[in-house]
């Protein structure tokens, strides 16, 4: 009646070893470690990267006690500050021989001091969110109706050069308050523009308007379209944010959407204000330019000298390469970028949408240089540098353009990106601003830990007094609760916050309720008149429909929180949602286990140790 079978006994040693396995971390603390990353957007940090830091190291004679990369970045990690530093200093040198000019980012960080074996199976501690570690908080504000405007003034200039190229007669394009408007002084005209504006901007909704001579047509962008011109807005901005922030050495930047029009950032560790700032409104630019591949210009470079009209930029991989000094186009006229595959060969490829204006420089370009390189530039802090240079096969028309050659799919992906995301698609303006110190994060976790512990001891403390043997028996199972949700919230690496720590507060009080539920059925079922091993079996099944509504319920109530809050409110909700799942395992199957253990193996058991058990006409 009261007995596990050994594949439920299984399942509880496994989950208090993973418990302690993936908990562990978190009581290692954090060492002194330095950070590599990426110094430009073009420049991406591959694993050849971690064998060169460490021959750096090993070269210098300095010792590392960690060395990871997690595809964004390498990171090593020393036994003290002054090692730290040290090498800090030697793998800037050695990366970087123009200091003026770093290719890469080297930066200051800490890291988990766990051991290698542990974070070998991804057994890493939990982040500190903003108000326990220390940093820089910022909402930015996503300027959405300037984001339709310059999209808006584009289709304009788009609009005028359709008119022209179809040959459709207007008295005029005119950009109003309300979207577009187009003059005619006949019908026949007018429904030619419609044919065409339908056929080639599908985004917009076009009206009617006027009589005879005075006939109009107003354009303007479709609900979804400008829906989903707002939301890729601002989907390229924090993509754009995300890039920047890079150069930072934040080790988990938070950068989310807020609502619909705002983005939240935080930098954990950050102190620098100012030089947040100065990343987060960066700004840059692409131009696109032509190589220069003369038999002139080719014998001057063979020479080692730049030949003249031309100027010298870094291509993907580190090599020179001489592109002329004429820009053809820039950033502005540039639409969209999107990964893909070339129709013919079904190789990855990128694909451009320009402008009506682009596309007439385009179409010139290429028809006029069949055979040779074109060069797409990106240029971030007056520094430019190649994304790609690709050889033009056959003109191009219509302003959608297709990058492709030797590339893989994350290459094409990334190039993309960097076309997308060289500058913000929509203003943004800081509207809040946050500092808060590390001394006042120490003092958050302290309080925060202290307030839980004593919490955990006086539920301990009065369970063990009330329940006795069973109070114990719950206690060892709130632990486990607590050992499971920590390491769930490392498993998943969570953010922890001030109010994550409420939410474990709250568990232990809303967990040990199961547990209170459950030993009250069990006297009951004894005053009741059942024998001890009957009341130990009905008082753990006639409790679980209750504790499963209370907590279905709660649940509801914490997912609500998590889909429709944001900041601090989801992070609560996230903790609150994983301990109502670990306080049903622990509180049910797990404490269970250990009752069964106890008295399931003894036949004849005349009492158990559940504290006073009030029966109905005891003598007061």
């Amino acid at each position: 009646m009261n007995r596990y079978p050994a594949w439920k006994y299984a399942i509880l040693a496994i989950s208090l070893v993973f418990g302690l396995l993936y908990t562990l971390p978190n009581f290692f603390g954090e060492a002194p470690a330095v950070q590599v990353s990426s110094g430009r957007a073009t420049l991406r940090v591959e694993p050849e990267l971690m064998k060169r830091v460490e021959t750096v190291l090993s070269e210098a004679g300095i010792q590392h006690t960690g060395l990871f990369f997690d595809g964004n970045s390498i990171k090593a990690r020393f036994a003290s500050t002054d090692t730290q530093l040290r090498a800090k200093d030697v793998i800037a040198a050695a990366l970087n021989p123009d200091p003026e000019d770093p290719s890469w980012i080297v930066a200051l960080n800490l890291l988990s001091n766990s051991p290698q074996w542990l974070t070998s199976i991804g057994a890493l501690p939990m982040y500190l969110g903003l108000d326990l570690r220390g940093g820089v908080h910022f909402l930015l504000q996503v300027d959405m109706d300037e984001a339709l405007t310059k999209r808006m003034d584009s289709t304009a200039s788009d609009l005028r050069t359709l008119m022209r190229d179809r040959n459709i007669r207007h008295a005029g394009v005119t950009r109003t308050r309300d979207g577009i408007e187009i003059r005619f002084r006949d019908t026949e005209n007018r429904n030619r523009a419609i044919d065409a504006i339908q056929s080639n901007v599908p985004d917009l909704a076009l009206t009617e308007a006027g009589e005879g001579e005075s006939l109009r047509l107003v354009a303007d962008f479709r609900p979804e379209a400008a829906k989903r011109l707002q939301d890729n807005a601002l989907q390229q901005n924090i993509t754009t944010l995300s890039n920047r922030i890079n150069e930072l050495g934040v080790s988990e930047p938070v950068i989310q959407q807020q609502g619909a029009d705002r983005v939240v950032v935080q930098l954990p560790g950050v102190q620098d204000t100012a030089k947040a700032k100065d990343i987060l409104g960066r700004t840059a630019t692409l131009e696109v330019r032509m190589v220069c591949e003369s038999a002139d210009e080719l014998a001057a470079l063979a020479a080692g000298t730049v030949p003249f009209g031309c100027e010298a930029f870094t291509e993907r991989g580190g090599r020179t390469l001489a592109l002329r000094r004429q820009v053809l186009l820039t950033g502005e006229n540039l639409q969209d970028a999107q990964a893909g595959f070339d129709s013919q060969t079904q190789e990855p490829a990128v694909h451009l949408n320009l402008d009506a204006r682009g596309a007439r420089i385009f179409r010139e370009v290429t028809r006029e240089n069949i055979g040779k390189r074109m060069a797409i530039v990106l240029f971030e802090k007056g520094k430019g540098e190649v994304v790609t240079a690709p050889v033009i096969r056959s003109e191009i028309p219509g302003g959608r353009v297709q990058i492709s050659g030797s590339m893989t799919s994350t290459e094409a992906s990334d190039t993309a990106l960097l076309l997308r995301a060289g500058s913000l698609a929509a203003p943004m303006e800081i509207i809040e601003e946050r500092t808060i110190g590390p001394s006042l994060g120490a003092d958050n976790i302290r309080m925060g830990f202290l307030a839980t512990l004593w919490g955990f001891i006086a539920v301990i403390v009065f369970m063990s007094a009330y329940y006795m043997l069973f109070g114990v028996i719950s206690s060892i199972a709130l632990s486990v609760n607590v050992l499971l949700l920590i390491a769930l919230l490392s498993l998943l690496q969570a953010t922890l916050t001030l109010p994550g720590i409420a939410a474990i507060a709250l568990t232990l009080g809303m967990a040990i309720d199961a547990n209170v539920l459950i030993n009250e059925r069990i006297r009951e079922e004894l005053r009741n008149g059942s024998t001890p091993q009957a009341a130990i079996a009905a008082g753990y099944e006639r409790a679980w429909a209750t504790i499963l509504d209370s907590n279905i319920t709660s649940m509801i109530a914490g997912v609500a929180l998590l889909v429709f809050g944001s900041g601090p409110v989801r992070g609560f909700a996230v903790v609150h949602v994983l301990g109502l799942l670990t306080s049903m395992f622990s509180a049910v199957f797990f404490s269970r286990g250990l009752v069964n253990l106890w008295y399931g193996r003894r036949r004849k058991l005349s009492k158990i140790s559940i504290g006073q058990v009030w029966r109905p006409g005891t003598a007061t």
